[in-house]
């Protein structure tokens, strides 16, 4: 089995195919999946899908990008957070490829994520986008490493991933890594230990290779595991394994 463990499929092309998706899903092994929060405006579309599917689980958070909307104190996130099917604080991060000018309104609301994510014991779903060494930087500040978290669609190095590694993070491959011109990701999926890599498909974006360009689903998800193993040299069964296994040492309150 497998488990998509960054989708958003809250967002209106794939909430428009109802249960048809989810069946999907099963027939491609996918066990569960993770639908991420963006922004507390869409939060409750979110939460709706988590509690109407036992397979489906919920992070709170506002994405980097987001810039309009709510922007939560500690005590919002917390609020949010308290909800059993809430497994994760984020999606955060910084992303200084939208946001150039003014940064630092995202390094203090990423700061905030954090402190939520320590209080309430839940790990961290990180986006970064030219803003690695800042992004390792608040982390080390602000201690994630006593919740851990995941850097979702990584697309760094290899010394950006073990420096996360580091500091108890996982490291989650998208359908990027099937992208023939992807050689310096594909460097990292087989470098870094099977044991902090996890899976997704951040639908509906990115589909991996051979749906590339089209409209992505977390069924899509057994392509990246594909690639990973082909990478490692070890079989397609022993990736899924590993993300499973991985994505529930992480995500403890899944098990709840």
């Amino acid at each position: 089995m497998f488990v998509d463990s960054h989708c958003h499929i809250d967002f209106e092309d794939l909430a428009a195919q109802g249960e048809v998706l989810f069946e999907r899903m099963a027939a491609a092994q996918v066990s569960h999946a993770v639908c991420i929060g963006v922004s507390l405006e869409n939060f409750p579309r979110v939460l709706a899908l988590a509690e109407s599917h036992a397979n489906v689980f919920a992070s709170v958070g506002v994405h980097p990008e987001h810039s309009e909307g709510e922007d939560p104190d500690v005590a919002r996130l917390l609020e949010l957070a308290a909800h059993p099917k809430v497994i994760a604080i984020g999606e955060t991060g910084l992303d200084y490829y939208w946001h150039k000018d003014q940064p630092e309104w995202q390094r203090e609301r990423f700061r905030t994520h954090i402190r939520a994510a320590r209080e309430c014991g839940k790990p961290l779903v990180i986006h970064t986008r030219d803003s690695a060494a800042d992004v390792l930087r608040l982390m080390r500040e602000e201690n994630a490493g006593e919740v851990g978290g995941v850097m979702h669609c990584f697309t760094e190095t290899l010394e950006v991933a073990q420096a996360a590694i580091e500091q108890g993070f996982y490291i989650s491959f998208s359908g990027i890594v099937t992208f023939k011109s992807a050689n310096q990701l594909k460097e990292v999926a087989a470098a870094i230990p099977l044991e902090h890599i996890l899976i997704e498909t951040d639908s509906p974006y990115l589909a991996p290779v051979p749906y590339r360009g089209k409209l992505n689903e977390p069924s899509y998800v057994p392509h990246v595991a594909v690639e990973v193993a082909r990478l490692r040299g070890i079989s397609v069964e022993e990736v899924a394994a590993a993300t499973t296994a991985n994505f529930f040492r992480l995500f403890r309150h899944a098990l709840a």
